[in-house]
């Protein structure tokens, strides 16, 4: 397996940056989403990358090293945010800024973690599920109906968490609505590109799992 360690790599790096870039909100024509989303997308093409080359069992171990990684980040930013800076004006503006920024509400780092875990593995299950039905035919709509439920939860179980009661339930809904549709165009767009990772993937690797008799239980990691 001469790739596995570098998707590895990358979709973790993945969800650290966009978890910072999703500090700020923005505006793109007619949809309004937080920053993150802009990256957050190649998550879930990595996803479905490593489910359908390599597997759910090495996905999901996959999943747990990002889980963690997100984990450690967002611990470390909450503690340095606690953290008192020197008195002096300059260090205050910045330390100021930096918990503006990084020292995240506990709602929002819940909302973060849990519909990562969530999103990531329906995600998988799906895409396993559907290509042992298929007999591995059909891959862009396995991998889009995979998108369509493990972005659905992901974002939807986030801006529950993290902000129901905090804004009106019609701005909730549009930002639901923004990001959802911007995730899932972004994976449709890039469907070409993640056939051809695919393909090249199995021809190197010389592997293309289907999960015949896996055990799906997210918590069992042998």
């Amino acid at each position: 397996m001469k790739y596995l360690d570098l998707i590895a790599v990358l979709f973790a790096a993945v969800l650290l940056v966009s978890n910072v870039a999703s500090t700020k909100l923005v505006v793109l024509g007619p949809l309004t989403f937080d920053g993150g989303t802009l990256l957050f997308p190649l998550a879930y093409i990595f996803g479905d990358v490593l489910t359908e080359v390599y597997g759910y069992r090495r996905s999901r171990r996959v999943i747990w090293l990002g889980f963690f990684a997100l984990l450690l980040a967002t611990l470390t930013f909450q503690g340095v945010a606690a953290l008192p800076a020197p008195k002096d004006e300059e260090s205050q503006r910045f330390a100021q800024a930096f918990g503006l920024l990084l020292g995240l509400t506990p709602r929002i780092v819940l909302g973060s973690l849990l519909a990562y875990f969530v999103g990531e593995f329906a995600n998988a299950y799906v895409l396993a599920k559907l290509k042992v039905k298929t007999e591995g035919r059909f891959f862009w709509l396995r991998a889009l109906t995979s998108t369509l439920v493990g972005q659905g939860l992901d974002t939807g179980i986030f801006l529950l968490v993290a902000f129901y009661g905090v804004f009106p339930k019609e701005v909730l809904w549009a930002v639901f609505l923004s990001n959802y549709v911007f995730k899932v165009g972004v994976e449709a767009l890039m469907l070409p590109i993640t056939y051809g990772v695919v393909g090249f993937l199995k021809r190197v690797e010389g592997l293309d799992v289907y999960d015949r008799d896996t055990d799906f239980n997210p918590f069992r990691l042998a």
